[in-house]
Parts: structure tokens; sequence; C-alpha cells
């Protein structure tokens, strides 16, 4: 495994919101590190350790802040897996590639060492998002195939995992499936789990009890379309969460793009409907924070609101897939095409 030094500054116009009580988030800067990758995979562990898995097989991380990196990459036989998922417990490192064959790795040596977990053939096969509840329950999920999504579940530690039988699941919609575009496609609160979709629906599918029953709401996000709908889903507690997304071909649409709920995913209202931000690719609750501030990124930029996504303002023109946070809003690490970013908040 490569250890790496690098810093890129990049210096940014302070820019910053103000919340009624007169907290302010302001970017001083972005660090940039270069990466050899297209990253959509990124887990923050704490304020020193940050994980990421990317295209062509790479993956790496950093236990101080970015000083050093340990950078690597993965090829079983002749397959060189792409990376969208990666999830973190205090016992192991796991990463998920995309297609067909679809492979689950498990790492409890900090990636000298993997072990395949799960594998699936079915040529329709394509894994979008995965996460973890503790050290022993886990989830991912994918498309379609026939008209349920694919959803996979561990109680072990991630040692084995199971696929949820079509017969438990919801039916999805021809045309409906899900984006691959930043790991945020599951949510995780309590015994909850929120997973969205896109495509000709754009729905929240919610199980309450860790993925052993499921319903399904409709949203008002907008659809139809094959790179219309829902991107991103994340929840401040048991009730309130956030939906992100809009048309990946039309970035600019600020309609019918992002949504609010307080009752748990059962209705949605959509929010800031006609103002920015347009498309983006995942969207963050701020934590340690009463305010429900939230943050947004995509290709376009960054996009910050400091009252629940009532208001918003772009505090950045730089592009990136997806953002995670340690124990507070000080620790943000975002990820794109062939770069790592982190925060520098003034």
């Amino acid at each position: 495994m490569k250890k790496i030094l690098f810093l890129v500054f990049i210096s940014l116009i302070g820019l910053s919101c103000k919340n009624e009580t007169g907290k302010e988030l302001t970017i001083k800067k972005i660090i940039i590190y270069p990466v050899n990758s297209s990253v959509r995979a990124l887990e923050v562990v704490n304020d020193s350790t940050v994980w990421f898995a990317g295209s062509r097989g790479v993956f790496g991380f950093t236990e101080n802040n970015g000083i050093t990196w340990n950078i690597d990459s993965i090829k079983t036989g002749n397959i060189v897996p792409h990376f969208r998922s990666i999830a973190v417990t205090n016992k192991a490192v796991f990463l998920l590639s995309i297609a067909s064959p679809v492979l689950l790795y498990k790492s409890v040596d900090k990636g000298k060492n993997w072990k395949i977990v799960y594998r699936e053939n079915d040529s329709s096969a394509f894994y979008d998002a995965m996460a973890f509840w503790n050290d022993k329950e886990g989830i991912a999920m994918g498309d379609p195939i026939e008209n349920s999504l694919s959803i996979i579940i561990t109680r072990n530690g991630g040692n084995s995992w199971q696929k949820i039988s079509n017969s438990k699941l919801p039916q999805t919609y021809k045309g409906e499936a899900a984006f691959a575009a930043s790991n945020s496609n599951i949510a995780l609160h309590g015994n909850n789990v929120w997973i969205v979709t896109g495509g000709k629906k754009a729905r929240v599918f919610h199980s309450a009890d860790k993925g052993n029953s499921w319903e399904v709401f409709d949203t008002p996000i907008i659809k139809g379309g094959q790179m219309t709908g829902i991107y991103s889903v994340d929840f401040y507690d048991d009730k309130t969460g956030i939906i992100f997304g809009g048309d990946w071909n039309k970035k600019e649409q600020n309609t019918k793009n992002k949504a609010v709920t307080t009752d748990g995913g059962k209705t949605w209202k959509l929010i800031a409907d006609g103002k920015t931000p347009g498309y983006r690719s995942c969207v963050r609750y701020v934590p340690d924070n009463e305010d429900k501030q939230i943050i947004a990124v995509g290709t376009p930029g960054i996009s910050l609101s400091m009252d629940g996504g009532k208001n918003w303002q772009n505090i950045s023109n730089e592009g990136f897939y997806t953002i995670r946070f340690g124990s507070s809003y000080k620790s943000a690490w975002l990820a794109g095409n062939k770069k790592i970013g982190k925060i520098v908040w003034e």
C-alpha cells in the first residue's frame, strides 16, 4: 500500500450564511487532495480518519487528518471493480462494486487483505449504496431485478449477506431505479432505513425494523426521465428528513428537486421550489446543531441552508459528488472526480 503526502490549497472568498440567531458557517478554503480515481464513496470515521473508494478499484485512507494517505487498489482475477459504496465499522471496512459480477469486499486489517463476503452474478445487478446501523448490522441496495429493489442485509458483522426476497418488498415500476452518485441513497436512524429511487418514479422505501418489513411512499420530486428523481436522502431524527435530486441533464432546474418530511417519510413537501440550488447529488444535515442546517453538493457547487431548507446560499462553485461529516461541522470532507476535498471553516 502506497503512502502519499500531498497538499493543494484552493483559496476561496469567504462566503457565509447567517441564521436568525446569528450563527455563521463560512468557508475559508477547500484543501484538495488529488486522487487518480473518480470518487463517489466517502466515509468519515472520526476527526482524523477518512476512507474513500472509487473507480478502477482504488481505495485509500488517512489517519492524521489528511497529512498522509495510504492508497492502494483491488483486482480480483481479471475483474477491476468500480466502487461507489463504502462502509466503515469499528471492526472492518467494506467496499461494494457496482456492476455484475457484484463483489462486496471486507477487510479487518485496514485494507492489507480483502475477503469477498458477497457475490452476485446476475447480469442485471447494479448496486448503488451501503450503510451500517452498528458493527453487526448493515444494508446495501441496488437497482430492481424482477420488479423489486435489490436489497442485501448482514446481521453478523458483514461475514455473510442475505438478499431480501422480492415477495417481502414493494414492487417497483418499469423504469424506476436508483443513482450510484454519492453513496447516499440510504439513510439510517435508530431501527429505521429509508431508500430513495428515481427515473420513472421518485419514491421513498422505508423499513422501521431494520429491513424486516417495508412500505413505500410517493414524493413530489421530478420524475419521468431517465436521469430525474431523488439522488440523496438524509434524516435529522426519526421524523425529520430531506430528499434532494433533480434532473442530471438540466442541472440548473431548481423546481421539484428538494423536499422535506416531518412524519418519518410518509409525506413530503417541496422546499425552496423555484429557488436555488438546482441539481445536487448529495445532501446532509450539518451535525451537532439544533438549527437543522443542511449542506448539499454536486458538480455545480456547494450550497448551504441555515434554516432547514427554506433558504439557500451558494458557498462554493467547486464541484463534488458527495460530502460527509465527522462529529461536528468542523470535520467536513468531500469527494469528486480525481479529488478529495477538506473544508476549512473560518
